[in-house]
């Protein structure tokens, strides 16, 4: 049976924006990390007989009657929506779901809290979330969460009908996924990838402190703001700004070209196949490299962080337990990726039997549908990644001028058409003023 999927997803995985569009557009919708749990979550449903449509993460109650009639289902993989920033978006999306009457499925959400999974703290947006959560309790069996901090969330509000199934980005292989350590300890020459949150202040020190001893060091951002910085350098009002997190162009991390950061997860994994090691803040940084098949380490600062690293038996600390002298070797050397490694089939049914229950297909149980979607992926030529602005090889910066260039002649063609549409308008205007001032006399 032909299935008609609306995924919610700021674009699909073959997609393609140079990175100069990824940030004029924000094709990333913010985070690097959101393309990595929804592109996987198209490569799950992607069967022979379904059909994914990306939402480009619009939401709009509006558009209901056209998805009633051209889709068969809403699937939405959501990060940690349920956090007070968050809640005006959940409302949006609530007015939408109300006025459907397809299936609605929510696949993998987390809430936002602190390290003690305090739920007083997300009391605020307890009715955004009840009613959001309502929804799609009501064109749905169950709803999938990423962990038991959100389970605990959503029962304290009264649900039941609540499943724990992770996050769809560490199933992008299916079944399989085995994480092993290449060597057997760390070495000051050995290539390490480090994440960072750039509102996590405490990684000042863990920066720099690796900075100094490790010189293969690459820090790989996922924030929209950073990708601007790269490109263009520092905005007109952080000009001559320092900072000891790697958020203008005067850290050495930025002066001495040791950052890249990527506007597709598929360029992402090959650049961390080569690492030995990551660690650091973000939790979808260190879901790519284990996908990647690089050993990883999670700081987990927050709530949503520290359940899917407990779910999934990732190696991590948490953030309050991590001094500015910890080091890499260490970490390296203290991480085990047994139960990851053990668990991952078990965790792989419980996504499959959620998928299974609200009538979603598995292209991994389809045939040779997820082979087939990762030779168009090796097909697809996908952007760099990008370094930073200075450092640039010249062919880029042409290549980013004229861009630039053409941007700049499609928006004056677009301003000369409104100023002639406005013209012929004040003209006809006119003319219609004049006749009815002739017909009148």
């Amino acid at each position: 049976m032909h299935q008609r999927i609306l995924l919610r997803a700021k674009k699909g995985p073959f997609d393609i924006y140079p990175p100069e569009e990824t940030f004029e557009r924000n094709w990333i919708g913010d985070n690097s990390g959101n393309l990595v749990f929804s592109h996987s979550a198209h490569k799950i449903l992607r069967t022979a007989n379904a059909e994914i449509t990306s939402t480009g993460f619009r939401s709009d109650a509006r558009d209901a009657d056209m998805i009633n009639e051209n889709y068969d289902v809403f699937v939405v993989p959501l990060a940690n929506a349920f956090r007070r920033s968050f809640a005006h978006r959940l409302v949006s999306m609530t007015r939408l779901i109300r006025r459907l009457k397809i299936p609605v499925v929510v696949y993998g959400v987390g809430a936002q809290t602190n390290l003690k999974g305090d739920l007083e703290y997300l009391r605020p947006i307890d009715d955004q979330v009840k009613d959001f959560v309502g929804a799609v309790l009501d064109r749905s069996h169950t709803i999938g969460v990423r962990g038991e901090i959100t389970e605990n969330y959503l029962r304290s509000l009264g649900f039941d009908a609540v499943e724990v199934i992770g996050c769809p980005s560490m199933f992008l292989h299916g079944d399989t996924l085995r994480v092993e350590k290449k060597k057997p300890y760390l070495g000051t020459d050995d290539k390490i990838a480090l994440t960072v949150s750039p509102y996590v202040k405490s990684m000042a020190k863990v920066i720099s402190s690796h900075h100094r001893k490790y010189p293969n060091l690459c820090y790989i951002p996922q924030d929209v703001k950073t990708l601007g910085v790269l490109l263009y350098g520092d905005a007109p009002e952080d000009r001559g700004k320092k900072s000891n997190i790697p958020i203008h162009t005067s850290h050495p991390l930025f002066t001495e070209d040791k950052i890249r950061m990527f506007v597709d997860p598929w360029t992402w994994m090959d650049h961390l196949a080569d690492f030995d090691f990551n660690f650091g803040t973000r939790i979808h940084g260190t879901i790519t490299a284990l996908i990647a098949g690089t050993p990883g380490y999670l700081f987990a600062h927050d709530s949503r962080t520290l359940e899917l690293a407990r779910y999934f038996d990732i190696p991590y600390r948490e953030m309050t337990d991590v001094s500015g002298e910890v080091d890499a070797a260490q970490l390296y050397d203290e991480a085990d990726y047994t139960a990851l490694n053990n668990g991952h089939k078990a965790r792989y049914e419980t996504m499959m039997a959620f998928l299974t229950r609200h009538e979603l297909g598995n292209s991994f149980a389809d045939g040779d549908s997820a082979a087939r979607f990762d030779q168009q992926v090796l097909d697809t030529v996908y952007p760099p990644g990008v370094g930073p602005q200075a450092c640039a090889p010249n062919d880029q910066l042409v290549s980013r001028i004229d861009w630039l260039r053409e941007q700049n002649r499609e928006l004056q063609e677009k301003l000369g058409a409104e100023r002639d549409q406005q013209l012929k308008t004040r003209v006809r205007r006119a003319l219609g003023s004049r006749v009815k001032q002739i017909l009148n006399r």
